[in-house]
């Protein structure tokens, strides 16, 4: 990629971080409208559940593929293509005629989606070289999220209820198709120096993994366990031969490698776990705040701007610390904040009082808002900048995880406590095991956040980002000879 001008950087930032914005605010609004969605199409807690890890499971099944192609035959190109996929699937979704349909729109939403965060995230990485300036970037990428967290509940309340859930589709539109035409103008055109084979076999076993485990943790619940069994079977022969197969190709999908680095590993634990408490999070409130406390979907998104707005206020100050103090301290201070907010609902009832659920999302709202910037830009930092899109790639495949895996498994929670004859009556005490669950997701990021940024954990990303290069060399030398 041809060296920027500072304001040329800018604006390529901007144009990336329009991706994330429609992706981000997409997931946001669609979770003040699940009730509307659940009267609208009579969709169970499983079909809500499903509503949304559809989306999430096929984007983190795909998005290491995405990295990969990016690197090999241009990130721009697949840039364009996945926000053109993206703003297709989002009109789909806004004429959806059921549930079964709904699901698998929001499914070839997923699969633009998995060509928009990785890929840009690896143009950024490739756009600003410098250290400090790449930690600045992604500050104002993590403010992006925040900014969908604050806009989100509340565009989408005022849509569901002006308009319909269906409406909330409709905001993708514009700002996608804005995106496309200022990428083609803009954003200069890049690839990893040495293309990447394709590892099919990999991608089969990724989406085999994901897929089967969060089928059978969301219909558990509901199921007999014969019939889930064989999807845990499924996940674990997959997994198997992930570890099996990866190792042994020269190109893989997954490269293993990367996880000598602890700095990289823990940073792919703490998205998992970070995400999945989001996911969680939000699934167990929007819920609360509509079907249990009787809010309409804009009065639900505005109780959810104490939580959005630290979000959007810490993360760009998540980004500054992480590039002068380097990501131990924002990395505690999200897993302190996030653990505080789990236990106040799980131990105190938070729910149950406006001024303790206000203090319950004002602390998670800080908590994962300092957690972003600290994740990525571990997972990049370090790793050759030639494989910048397979290592974003597998942070962002980490979140998108993780948000799967919470909603599956705090929706699948509290559906084994409820039924529907006392759904309001018996909300809080069902969720209490799960908000247990979000409390232990705070308490990893808290205890791996201090694990893995210490001068043990520097000197291992040392070693495996020589071991990375040297053996691109020898991989190199061998192409040409």
């Amino acid at each position: 990629m041809p060296e920027l001008s500072p304001r040329r950087r800018m604006l390529v930032l901007a144009i990336c971080c329009m991706s994330l914005l429609i992706v981000s605010l997409d997931t946001t609004a669609l979770n003040v409208a699940l009730p509307a969605l659940q009267r609208g199409l009579d969709a169970s807690t499983a079909g809500l559940q499903w509503t949304i890890d559809a989306y999430t499971l096929v984007l983190a099944s795909l998005l290491m593929l995405a990295g990969s192609t990016a690197d090999r035959i241009g990130r721009k190109r697949v840039f364009m293509a996945g926000l053109v996929v993206f703003t297709i699937g989002s009109a789909l979704c806004s004429a959806a005629p059921n549930l079964d349909a709904l699901i698998a729109f929001r499914m070839v939403q997923a699969v633009g989606g998995s060509m928009l965060n990785p890929v840009a995230m690896s143009i950024i990485t490739n756009t600003f070289t410098d250290p400090r300036e790449r930690a600045r970037a992604i500050g104002v990428w993590g403010a992006v999220v925040g900014i969908s967290m604050a806009a989100g509940p509340l565009v989408g309340g005022v849509l569901v209820d002006a308009v319909g859930w269906r409406s909330i589709f409709w905001v993708n539109l514009p700002v996608g198709i804005a995106a496309l035409l200022l990428t083609l103008r803009y954003v200069p055109e890049s690839r990893a120096p040495r293309a990447r084979r394709p590892d099919p076999v990999g991608q089969v076993l990724v989406i085999a993994l994901f897929g089967s485990l969060t089928y059978a943790i969301i219909e558990a619940p509901t199921s007999a366990l014969g019939s889930v069994l064989p999807f845990v079977a499924v996940a674990a022969v997959a997994l198997a031969g992930l570890l099996w197969y990866e190792p042994r190709r020269d190109e893989p999908l997954i490269d293993l490698r990367f996880f000598r680095s602890a700095p990289f590993s823990g940073a792919t634990v703490i998205a998992i776990s970070a995400f999945a408490g989001l996911g969680g999070f939000l699934f167990l409130s929007t819920l609360y705040l509509q079907n249990v406390r009787g809010l309409d979907a804009l009065h639900a998104g505005l109780w959810m701007l104490p939580m959005a707005v630290p979000m959007f206020l810490c993360a760009p100050l998540a980004g500054r610390l992480v590039g002068s103090r380097g990501p131990r301290l924002p990395l505690l201070v999200a897993g302190f904040a996030m653990t505080a907010s789990g236990v106040l609902f799980a131990a105190f009832d938070a729910e149950t009082s406006d001024v303790t659920l206000l203090l319950g999302y004002v602390v998670f709202g800080i908590g994962f808002g300092f957690v972003n910037a600290p994740i990525t830009n571990t997972a990049v930092s370090g790793m050759p900048r030639a494989q910048a899109g397979v290592a974003a790639a597998v942070a962002s495949t980490s979140r998108q995880l993780g948000q799967t895996l919470g909603v599956a498994v705090i929706g699948a929670v509290l559906a084994s406590g409820l039924s529907s004859s006392s759904y309001k009556e018996k909300f809080v005490s069902a969720a209490v095991p799960g908000w247990w669950i979000l409390a232990a997701c705070g308490l990893a990021v808290l205890v791996l956040g201090a694990v893995t940024t210490g001068p043990w954990a520097r000197r291992s990303a040392e070693r495996a980002a020589e071991r990375l290069e040297s053996a691109e060399v020898r991989e190199a030398a061998g192409v040409s000879a």
